[in-house]
């Protein structure tokens, strides 16, 4: 009779694959951070007397940019990414409350259209850059 022994694949490998729970778990949170951001949004803008309206609009108000920047900015180390990211997402809220203030139209409403026009559009914009790249490397 022959033994067969059945190797359990090392953590490294196993890390090196991409494999893990670490790696099953990025979806979800980045799927709980969309919900709770659009959430925020939806409350803001339907005047929702709710007492989860503040903090999850205030959560879209910093996810948003911060993802799209975050997007732009592929070639940065991790940390540093998500630093430029947040501390870019403050500015844009921040220029945003400001231009709204300066010519008299504040409302709620506008500026968090105002921040989900300026985060798609970067986002937007950083997906045509990819594409680009992408056809242009296939024509070489």
């Amino acid at each position: 009779m022959q033994t067969i022994r059945i190797k359990t694949p090392s953590t490294d490998s196993a890390q090196r694959s991409g494999q893990g729970p670490a790696r099953d778990l990025s979806p979800l949170l980045a799927g709980a951070a969309t919900a709770i951001g659009g959430v925020g949004a939806v409350l803001a803008l339907a005047d929702v007397d709710s007492p989860l309206r503040g903090p999850f609009t205030l959560f879209f108000l910093l996810a948003a940019p911060s993802v799209a920047i975050g997007a732009a900015l592929r070639g940065l180390e991790p940390f540093g990414r998500v630093l430029v990211s947040v501390a870019g997402a403050v500015a844009v809220d921040m220029l945003v409350a400001q231009g709204m203030l300066a010519v008299h139209r504040w409302s709620v409403h506008g500026g968090i259209a105002a921040v989900t026009a300026i985060s798609s559009l970067v986002l937007l914009l950083v997906l045509v850059r990819r594409l680009r790249g992408r056809t242009a490397r296939r024509r070489a």
